[in-house]
C-alpha cells in the first residue's frame, strides 16, 4: 500500500514573496529618529550619528544576503531598540551563514578604529563621538549572546545542529542580559532580557516536538519540499497537541487553516546546514572576533584623548 492511500497528501505551502520595501525602511527611520530625538532633543548630533552606524551596519548584512542570493531581504528599525535585516533562504552553509554575520560588525568596527585614529591625530571633536558609537555598537553585536551577531556565529559553527544546546544558549543570554539590565537599570536590556525568554519559551516547546518526532522516526532536518506526506501529519499532529493557536484552528471551518498548519510545520524544520568551515577557518573566525572585541579597548589604551575629555 502507497504512503499515498495512508495520508492524505500534505498541502502546498505558499510562500510570502515579500521584496525590499524600501519605503517601509524609510519611514521605520524616520520614526526611529522622532522617537530617539524625544529623549535626546538636545543631542541631535548622538542621534543621527547613531542612525548613520545603524545604517552601515545593516548593510553590511543587507549586502552579503543579496550576495548569496538571500529572498525575501528587508531592512527594519525599531525605535529604542535598534535595527536588523532578515532574509529566507532554501539551503544554508556555515560559511555563507558567518560572513552575513560579520558583515555587520567587522565593517563597523574598522570604520570606527580609522575614525578614532584620525580624530586624535587631527583633534576632530565631533568624530570622536561617531567614532565611539562606531566601535561601541559593533563591539556589543560580537558578544556571544543570542541574538546578537556574536551569539548567531557561535551557533552556526557549533550549536546549529544540537537543539538542547541552542535552547540553553538562549536561555543563558536571556538571564544575562536581564541580570545586567536590572544592575545598571537599563530598561532597554531588560527588555531584551524579557523578549528573548518568550522567544525561549517557544524554543522549548519546539525541542519537546522534536524529541517526539525522533521517537517516532520522523525526519525534520529537512526542506518542506523533501517532507514526506506520512511525516508531515506526525508534525501536524503534535503540533496540534503542543501549540495552542493549532488546537484553536482544528475547530474552526476556515480554508486558510490547513495553509496555518502548514507555516506551523515548516516552522519546526531545520534543514541541515552545510558544513563548510574548516577547523582552520573556525580558528580564524575566533581570531577575528577576538580581535574585534579587543580593538575598541586597545585604541583607547593606546591614543591620546585626553584634549576631548578635557573638552567635555
Amino acid at each position: 500500500m502507497s504512503e499515498y492511500s495512508l495520508y492524505p497528501e500534505k498541502p502546498v505551502l505558499v510562500k510570502n514573496q515579500e521584496q525590499s520595501n524600501w519605503a517601509l525602511t524609510v519611514f521605520t527611520i524616520v520614526l526611529f529618529i522622532a522617537v530617539f530625538l524625544s529623549f535626546y532633543e538636545d543631542r541631535s548630533d548622538f542621534v543621527f550619528s547613531l542612525v548613520f552606524v545603524l545604517l552601515i551596519h545593516e548593510f553590511g548584512h543587507f549586502f552579503f544576503m543579496k550576495l548569496f542570493r538571500y529572498q525575501n531581504v528587508r531592512m527594519l528599525f525599531i525605535p529604542m531598540m535598534g535595527a536588523f535585516v532578515q532574509g529566507t533562504k532554501e539551503a544554508y552553509s556555515q560559511r555563507q551563514s558567518v560572513l552575513v554575520a560579520l558583515s555587520g560588525p567587522i565593517p563597523g568596527l574598522l570604520i570606527g578604529s580609522i575614525c578614532l585614529v584620525a580624530s586624535a591625530t587631527w583633534h576632530v571633536h565631533w568624530l570622536v563621538l561617531l567614532s565611539f558609537i562606531f566601535l561601541f555598537i559593533n563591539a556589543v553585536n560580537l558578544l556571544p549572546l543570542d541574538p546578537l551577531d556574536g551569539g548567531q556565529v557561535l551557533k552556526v559553527l557549533f550549536l546549529k545542529q544540537h537543539d538542547w544546546y541552542s535552547l540553553l544558549f538562549a536561555l543563558s543570554s536571556s538571564l544575562i542580559l536581564l541580570i545586567i539590565g536590572f544592575f545598571l537599570k537599563d530598561w532597554l536590556l531588560i527588555g531584551f532580557g524579557l523578549i528573548l525568554g518568550i522567544r525561549v519559551r517557544a524554543m522549548q516547546v519546539n525541542y519537546r516536538i522534536r524529541k517526539a518526532l525522533i521517537e517516532r522516526e520522523v525526519d525534520y532536518r529537512v526542506t518542506y519540499e523533501m517532507l514526506s506526506n506520512r511525516d508531515y501529519h506526525v508534525m501536524k499532529e503534535l503540533v496540534i497537541e503542543n501549540r495552542a493557536i493549532a488546537k484553536q484552528y482544528t475547530l474552526k471551518a476556515d480554508e486558510d487553516k490547513e495553509q496555518l498548519f502548514a507555516n506551523l510545520v515548516n516552522d519546526l524544520l531545520t534543514p541541515v546546514i552545510l558544513e563548510d568551515v574548516s577547523i582552520i577557518g573556525k580558528t580564524l573566525v575566533i581570531i577575528a572576533w577576538i580581535v574585534g572585541l579587543s580593538l575598541p579597548v586597545l585604541l583607547l589604551l593606546c591614543l591620546d584623548l585626553n584634549w576631548y575629555f578635557a573638552k567635555l
